[in-house]
């Protein structure tokens, strides 16, 4: 069975890897970018249009991060200019930071970043923004040298449906673990702090049994990990996945360990991902969000930023969730998650 899974899994990654070199910087520019059409068409461009804008995500090459790219060329393909990815093959916070300060050295006008460690790019956003360029986040609500974060939903509501969601197939009682990509992860740790929060106040017949395992984004370290807690835990009931391979790793180990039925996965993740052990019926759900709409509204909000402007509560930014979007400060929030059974995943975004 592990053998089965894992090469179903292989097999899904090398058809989305996109220009992938193993602890190197890729760059998605050939695949991902959009020229305006012509000079005339240049010369009538408002400030705020043909922009150059790069995409540095967590890593490239993997469907979640690869779906930004034809949210952006949409945008440009709207307005002008150019759209690019680049960034690490791996979940790597200094080589993310690499990217960061390359885009700096070029004069991009727009860096949209999705963070694995917020902390270690702050001082190179400012220097972006102090130079000219429009920074705009994502998963990175605390963030403070950016324009703009922009969230696919507030934080805090989505950790709290993953709670009632495992409160309903655990039967509001037992043990449950959180694995997150990273506790620098900031989207991360807000979605596990505020559903231990939420199932204290209202699940209190259900626990947490460890700390917030990490898993560097990592299958086989969510395997592994899952190992050790159906290992140490034999209470644990359920478990939640934050990263989008998570819940296929804790699957896994569920899987071989013939608890399917006794203990439960969900978390977030796409179809590719973890359609297998939803079949098997190791993950019992999982939730997502359009990366294409996000990285649409990210650009609409770097136009509206970079035209002297900025984004109120009620604003339309374009893209489906991002209709109505709430203003707290600088964090922009949609209403964007969806929620996938063995049902309806041939509805998700992320199927090629």
């Amino acid at each position: 069975m592990k053998k089965r899974i894992l090469a179903l899994i292989l097999a899904a990654v090398m058809v989305l890897a996109v220009g992938c070199s193993t602890g190197g910087t890729t760059s998605q520019a050939e695949s991902a970018s959009v020229e305006s059409g012509s000079d005339a068409a240049s010369e009538s461009q408002a400030e705020g249009e043909g922009l150059t804008i790069v995409s540095i995500p967590k890593l490239v090459g993997v469907a979640w991060f690869d779906r930004m790219i034809p949210g952006g060329e949409r945008w440009v393909s709207e307005h002008g200019g150019t759209f690019y990815q680049s960034g690490p093959s791996t979940a790597d916070a200094a080589l993310q930071l690499q990217a960061l300060e390359d885009a700096i050295t070029e004069g991009v006008d727009v860096i949209q970043v999705v963070p694995n460690s917020t902390e270690t790019l702050e001082v190179s956003m400012k220097k972006a923004m102090d130079a000219g360029i429009v920074v705009i986040s994502h998963e990175a609500p605390t963030a403070e040298n950016v324009n703009y974060d922009v969230e696919a939903f507030q934080n805090a509501a989505y950790g709290e449906h993953f709670i009632d969601a495992l409160a309903e197939l655990m039967g509001g009682e037992g043990g449950y673990a959180i694995i997150v990509g990273s506790v620098q992860a900031q989207t991360h740790m807000e979605w596990a702090n505020a559903a231990v929060a939420y199932q204290k106040e209202k699940y209190p017949d259900m626990y947490l049994v460890a700390d917030f395992v990490e898993s560097n984004e990592d299958h086989d370290t969510a395997y592994t990990k899952t190992q050790e807690l159906l290992k140490t835990y034999p209470d644990l009931k359920g478990i939640i996945g934050c990263s989008v391979i998570d819940p296929a790793g804790a699957a896994l180990a569920v899987e071989e360990a013939g608890k399917i039925g006794e203990v439960f996965v969900i978390g977030t993740s796409v179809a590719e991902t973890v359609g297998p052990y939803l079949e098997s019926g190791a993950v019992s759900m999982y939730s997502s969000w359009d990366t294409d709409a996000a990285s649409y509204a990210m650009c609409e909000a770097a136009r509206i930023v970079k035209e002297g402007g900025e984004v109120k509560t009620g604003d339309n930014l374009g893209a489906p969730g991002y209709e109505s979007v709430v203003v707290e400060g600088k964090v922009i929030y949609g209403q964007a998650w969806m929620d996938f059974t063995l049902e309806n995943m041939n509805e998700d975004p992320y199927l090629s």
